[in-house]
């Protein structure tokens, strides 16, 4: 899910319908099978392999991305390969230069190829018409008008990917969307509560190295299965150096798989944990699985915080969100609620040295109907990186006591329980 989601919520609505009931999987007990256990991992590394040598940057906020976004565009030689949920005609926050598609068309004129998927729901409204009239390539993935459709209609199953590959050599992917409310003006005083107004909290990452050719990988597959028309030949894959000590796994999800990469990962991890959990998520509606191995993780001893929005462009969310809240707070786990902004980051650190980045949320929604990209890095220096960042933000966020949270009114405690009437939807 992401803004514009719930917005429109009738219309997701009649999608779910036309659709069917969403699929949760269920990954196996570990203790209690662990063969299958093993058998699952080996589906999941299966065409995303580990790859070291590589170079992370994290990008704290929506005008960082843009910068680097921009810059790499800029910089760029042979081709740009763009593939957002939301792609708007944005600029960087208090920076004179062109727009985004005025960059891209001086790319164009200068023999860059430039192609774009973008999400037919998340970019409605966006007019590419001027990209491609100066010969960029666009596929708008699940059209909503059933007429366009290159395969079959599936309105409900969206492109929630937010990931940039410039010349093969440089990635970028995480959790913000090429969307104008990253304009909008952060730490200048209240914060607005009106999504299209307020700050954006958000990160992503610039990624240097092997896994950038495993970025560009995945995009090329998704053109290819979307039925995108034919590429000209390019330099796709340049052989591309070690420059980092990051190893990271590109993990790519999309609708209908039996067990989704991501999905299958991070419960693995929340398992595995033995010092803390630390994870940032702009909507939270769990799964049940997530939940018990979290709650699990806090029970022995783990130290696990989770960073959430106080208010969000989806009220339904936050009220299922708050649903979570009495079992996770019976079992010891830390909630610290964002107030000066939408939360909106997608970010996770297991014992300081396990780290995802990317562009699914804790959200049953990323599991069973969109199509996600995640970067799970390896190594002290990202996961360092983001425990501060993290560390920061739940200084100034406002904490979930459970006893104050056992005071909440009747009221509230109805909009929790009604938001199970949309909670495959969120």
């Amino acid at each position: 899910m992401d803004r514009r989601w719930i917005g429109r919520r009738s219309l997701g609505l009649l999608a779910a319908g036309l659709s069917g009931c969403a699929a949760i999987p269920v990954v196996p007990d570990a203790p209690a099978d662990p063969m299958e256990r093993l058998a699952l991992l080996a589906e999941v590394k299966d065409g995303a392999p580990l790859l070291g040598g590589n170079r992370v940057e994290v990008l704290d906020g929506g005008a960082a991305m843009f910068q680097a976004t921009f810059r790499a565009i800029a910089g760029a030689k042979d081709h740009v390969n763009i593939e957002f949920y939301i792609l708007e005609d944005v600029r960087i926050p208090g920076v004179e230069g062109p727009s985004l598609f005025e960059l891209l068309r001086m790319k164009l004129g200068q023999g860059v190829a430039v192609t774009i998927i973008h999400d037919s729901f998340g970019s409605l409204g966006t007019d590419f018409e001027p990209l491609r009239a100066a010969g960029a390539r666009t596929l708008e993935f699940h059209p909503l008008d059933p007429t366009a459709a290159k395969r079959s209609w599936r309105p409900n199953d969206r492109n929630h990917r937010k990931m940039l590959v410039v010349d093969g050599r440089i990635g970028i992917l995480g959790g913000v969307n090429l969307d104008r409310v990253y304009e909008n003006p952060c730490g200048t005083g209240a914060a607005s509560t009106e999504p299209d107004a307020a700050c954006w909290h958000d990160a992503s990452i610039r990624i240097e190295g092997p896994s950038v050719g495993a970025m560009q990988r995945l995009f090329l597959e998704t053109w290819a299965k979307e039925r995108g028309d034919p590429l000209p030949p390019r330099d796709w894959f340049p052989r591309l150096a070690e420059v980092g000590p990051a190893r990271i796994r590109i993990l790519a999800s999309e609708p209908g798989e039996r067990m989704p990469r991501y999905y299958v990962t991070l419960v693995t991890a929340l398992e595995a944990a033995r010092e803390r959990i630390w994870l940032s998520t702009g909507y939270f509606v769990p799964t049940w699985q997530q939940r018990r191995v979290l709650r699990a993780a806090a029970r022995r001893g783990v130290d696990v915080r989770l960073l959430l929005p106080s208010f969000s462009d989806s009220q339904e969310a936050l009220n299922a969100q708050h649903a979570a809240y009495d079992d996770m707070l019976e079992a010891g786990i830390r909630i610290h609620e964002v107030t000066d902004g939408v939360l909106h980051g997608k970010l996770a650190v297991v014992d300081g040295v396990w780290s995802a980045v990317g562009s699914s949320n804790l959200a049953r929604r990323s599991v069973a109907w969109n199509s996600e990209v995640d970067a799970i890095i390896l190594g002290r220096d990202t996961a360092t990186t983001i425990e501060r960042l993290l560390a920061r933000e739940f200084a100034r966020a406002r904490a979930i006591s459970l006893a104050e949270w056992e005071r909440r009114g009747l009221r509230q405690r109805i909009r929790e329980q009604s938001s199970r009437l949309f909670i495959d939807l969120l």
